[in-house]
């Protein structure tokens, strides 16, 4: 009980010193709340346009966003999302592969890329960034939860 309780008690203190957050798609650890970074206002943009389903719009915002923060796997993940929601899947795989490359734990492109491959009948490889998924998402996360779905649904579409 004691060693659970230790255990428990440094995976918070990771969390809170490391800004990583478990199971929360909206967050990401490379965003900042605090004022005193910049916000990537092409980013953000990018992310409302495709929140609106504006995909050609996002894409413009994050392509400009990807010039100014090149590291950023967020930027990189939501260029895939909005290629692939114009179905535009080539582009898709290419931004997604560059975000996982960048942060091979990313929660939505491993999901993303995850749907991307069930569409391209790859249950395979859908599969693997489902296992990706498990290990990243130490207490469940909603991205693990979405393509475990997806994958339901496929399966159950073939039979």
């Amino acid at each position: 009980m004691k060693t659970t309780f230790t255990i428990l008690t440094i995976l918070l203190v990771f969390q809170l010193n490391s800004g990583l957050t478990f199971g929360d798609p909206s967050s990401s650890s490379y965003e900042s709340n605090d004022d005193s970074q910049p916000v990537n206002v092409d980013y953000q943009n990018g992310l409302n346009a495709a929140k609106n389903g504006d995909f050609k719009s996002a894409i413009k915002y994050l392509k400009r966003a990807a010039e100014s923060s090149p590291n950023n796997p967020d930027v990189f993940n939501m260029l895939g999302y909005s290629h692939r929601k114009l179905d535009r899947l080539e582009e898709a795989f290419t931004y997604y592969l560059k975000a996982l490359k960048l942060d091979p734990r990313h929660q939505g492109a491993n999901e993303y890329i995850g749907e991307l491959y069930l569409r391209t009948d790859n249950l395979k490889k859908a599969e693997e960034h489902l296992d990706v998924l498990d290990d990243v998402c130490l207490f469940g996360c909603d991205e693990y939860d979405d393509l475990k779905d997806s994958i339901a649904k496929y399966k159950k579409n073939r039979e």
